[in-house]
């Protein structure tokens, strides 16, 4: 694909909401009105009269009109205007200026907006002042925008069609616009394609009308067979967020440009089997389970977000053998468990669950019986990750003292004590809180025995996954006594959403605290979250870093600069670098920099090359044996 086009194509380009972000005239008022006192009221029916104009609800004389009056504008106030519109340049036009420039002879401006403040923009991206087709301001002898030129074309109705008439250009025309107006040049036949232009504002009236819906430029370049600055248009990355995932999430990767759909619950495997068919990137929290048959159904896979810690509802190697990278957010709602698990082990150690539940129904019991401080007591904690370790610091500040059990090596924070083994942790603890994962091997890895071994009259908290502990184990040793409480956030059967029911063995137990999996559900949890995974995603789609992914060969790449990035995921074979390298020589690629990291089942091949090379390289890449996925960036 080339980058220059064709004499015969031409591109015609609106300036408000298309070019730049915004409506140029809405910007203007907020400058000349600062100081008005009506300055809000004004402003809401620029607004209103702009919407009016766009949707064809007003002629465009009347629009202009209206607006010239209500605005209070002096030509000192456009230098403020065009700094502000500068940096207001909608976001794929920016990063496509080089085509401006290679085809400023086919580039043109049509606008019902004014030349004072489009030429000084738009002739930064290279087009010719000379092509910048708009209305002209009237001033009167101070400077105030007291009329705009009635002679001009384009100050009447239907003024694009006979500006672009008058230009007699030769070959194809392509409109592209956000406003009715821009749709009245297809509809008088003067332009072969009318692209509705939705980047900045999605307008009905406009799309339905529309031969293609761009919404980016990137967009219109790819659907003209041309090349821009992005290898694949971002509107065409399906993305898919289930259960509830943080707004933040959404909002941060449609504002990247990409194609987000929202749903409040989790699918079960085969509702999600059909629902991931064309989905390129899939958010889950951790009800969703990935499994083998939905990656088998998962055509079209580049990356799986878990938006929460955990990622053992995943398939991790079916998901590697697809080439599809997995990230979590391992830090991002640390806090917020062990937050909630210091509360629990106060509210169980002092029996407030009970105390409470008497109170509901009439019962005083003011008692100081089996209810204790904490300060002093013995924390046992199982898993001394993130959360384990967090936990520790704050108990310890609390005054407990802590003790730890983890199959890896870790090292102890503050006072914390190692213990050699799960025995020797519970034979001494009043309080055990487990913070293990969810890999298979730890299915009921807290049974019958374990309970036993602990001290009569302790405290257990399972804040962690649902099937690691037996759950009729946990029944019996809450009936008889042997626990004096227990807090569980986490069930080995939890519902799809919020409008399925709860069962579950430990309802109605005495001193027993039962939430929602809702240990890193809060707003600060959630929002970071929400911040963080995307981030990665992006990250990943945008430049090939897989940093922090659990399954990937982790990579951290410098910024490409001036040469196209070639992705290249294959298994693990020996042979596959030189072979990839091999098809480069043969098409005479120049190589700019190259990174390699594999794991077991993997490799994971970044080269940078020269952007001159022949488009049989990427075919021939694409075939090289044991290869899994690639894809081009540039």
């Amino acid at each position: 694909m080339s980058l220059t086009i064709s004499k015969e194509e031409y591109f015609v380009i609106d300036f408000d909401s298309t070019f730049t972000k915004v409506e140029a005239l809405d910007i203007l008022g907020e400058i000349s009105l600062a100081n008005h006192p009506e300055k809000e009221s004004r402003l809401e029916l620029i607004q209103e009269v702009t919407n009016k104009g766009m949707a064809g609800e007003m002629s465009l004389r009347e629009s202009l009109e209206a607006r010239i009056d209500i605005l209070d504008a002096n030509q000192s106030h456009l230098k403020d205007l065009v700094d502000q519109l500068s940096k207001q340049v909608s976001k794929s036009i920016s990063r496509n200026e080089s085509f401006f420039k290679a085809n400023a002879t086919n580039t043109f401006i049509v606008s019902n907006g004014f030349k004072e403040f489009i030429v000084p923009v738009v002739t930064k991206f290279g087009v010719k002042a000379e092509h910048v087709f708009a209305n002209d301001f009237v001033f009167d002898t101070e400077g105030k925008i007291v009329d705009f030129n009635r002679e001009n074309v384009l100050s009447s109705n239907g003024g694009k069609v006979k500006q672009i008439e008058e230009l007699s250009l030769q070959g194809n025309i392509h409109m592209i616009g956000d406003g009715y107006t821009d749709y009245e040049v297809r509809k008088a036949g003067i332009a072969n394609t009318f692209y509705a232009y939705t980047e900045n504002i999605e307008r009905d009236s406009v799309k339905a009308n529309a031969d293609h819906i761009a919404p980016s430029f990137d967009e219109i370049l790819f659907h003209k067979k041309m090349s821009g600055a992005l290898s694949y248009p971002k509107n065409r990355i399906k993305m898919l967020l289930l259960e509830n995932v943080h707004p933040k999430a959404y909002d941060k990767l449609k504002e990247d440009g990409f194609d987000v759909e929202s749903y409040p619950a989790g699918l079960d495997e085969d509702e999600l089997s059909e629902k991931i068919k064309g989905i390129r990137v899939l958010g889950i929290r951790s009800k969703t389970q990935v499994t083998a048959k939905v990656l088998e159904h998962a055509d079209k896979l580049m990356a799986i977000g878990a938006f929460c810690i955990g990622t053992n509802q995943i398939d991790l190697d079916a998901a590697l053998n697809k080439g599809v990278a997995v990230f979590n957010a391992p830090y991002s709602n640390t806090r917020s468990v062990v937050e909630l698990a210091i509360a629990e082990i106060i509210m169980l150690m002092r029996g407030i669950p009970d105390k409470s539940t008497d109170m509901h129904s009439g019962k005083w019991s003011k008692t100081a019986s089996n209810s204790f401080e904490i300060r002093g007591k013995k924390l046992g904690i199982i898993g001394y990750g993130n959360i384990g370790a967090q936990l520790s610091v704050l108990a310890e500040n609390l005054g407990m003292q802590v003790y730890y059990f983890d199959i890896e090596e870790r090292l102890a924070l503050g006072n914390a004590t190692k213990c050699s083994s799960m025995h020797e942790l519970l034979a001494l603890a009043d309080v055990v809180s487990l913070h293990v994962d969810g890999r298979p091997d730890n299915k009921n890895i807290f049974r019958k025995e374990h309970f036993d071994q602990m001290k009569d009259g302790a405290v257990f908290l399972n804040l962690a996954r649902g099937p690691v502990v037996e759950i009729s184990a946990l029944k019996q040793a809450i009936e008889s006594g042997k626990i004096r409480g227990t807090g569980v956030d986490v069930f080995p059967e939890e519902p799809k959403s919020n409008n399925d029911p709860f069962e579950s063995e430990l309802k109605g137990l005495p001193n027993t605290i039962l939430t929602p999996h809702i240990g890193g559900s809060t707003q600060e949890a959630q929002e970071n979250i929400g911040d963080f995974v995307p981030g990665k995603i992006m990250d990943y789609i945008n430049t090939g870093n897989t940093t922090l992914s659990v399954n990937f060969p982790n990579l951290t790449l410098p910024p490409l600069q001036n040469a196209h990035r070639l992705i290249h995921i294959h298994e693990n074979k020996p042979g596959v670098l030189a072979k990839i390298n091999n098809v480069l020589a043969e098409h005479e690629a120049n190589i700019v920099g190259q990174y390699l990291k594999t794991n077991e089942t993997i490799g994971y091949v970044i080269t940078d090359i020269d952007k001159k090379y022949g488009k049989e390289l990427t075919k021939a890449l694409k075939k090289i044996e044991h290869t899994i996925k690639f894809r081009v960036l540039y």
